[in-house]
């Protein structure tokens, strides 16, 4: 097999693959379970704005520490830029993710956690997070089931009661 048969051969493996991922990240149900991309969304019956601010309010009532809440669609509007509605919240517990980096410190670039609350072309809000199962496998936090199992949860109620009536 020749250089240019075999490197053709590569791009359309590439080309195809890359198709492939794109069209998994699109959200396509009102609540999604983890994609290829560690990612679960749910669809939410109200704006962005009130979207985050039902989510700063649970986030205030379970004691979770915000570290910051980011509009990058005010961010974009500062450089003369269009972003529609986009606001990222990190946030965290220490008690959580301590015993999380305890079992491998890697995990450490992805917490604290973070909610992302945007809007999509077709006016459509979602909330956006981190499955942590997939942080789990990225990360191979053996012994840390149980902690993974209960942040599950606990997200899974946030954004629950953050996007539904």
């Amino acid at each position: 097999m020749t250089r240019q048969k075999f490197f053709l051969g590569w791009m359309a493996t590439a080309i195809l693959f890359c198709g492939t991922i794109a069209t998994v990240n699109v959200p396509v149900a009102a609540q999604s379970s983890m994609t290829e991309t560690g990612l679960i969304q749910v669809s939410s019956e109200f704006s962005v704005e009130e979207t985050s601010d039902r989510l700063a309010a649970l986030f205030a009532e379970r004691r979770l520490n915000v570290f910051a809440r980011i509009d990058h669609a005010q961010n974009a509007a500062s450089v003369g830029k269009d972003l529609r509605p986009t606001t990222l919240f990190i946030f965290g517990n220490p008690a959580v993710g301590t015993p999380l980096m305890q079992c491998n410190q890697s995990v450490a670039i992805d917490l604290p956690q973070k909610m992302l609350v945007w809007q999509d072309a077709d006016d459509q809000v979602w909330l956006t997070y981190n499955d942590p199962q997939y942080l789990n496998a990225r990360h191979d936090l053996t012994g840390c089931e149980m902690v993974i199992d209960r942040i599950g949860q606990v997200l899974g109620d946030i954004a629950q009661q953050a996007t539904q009536d």
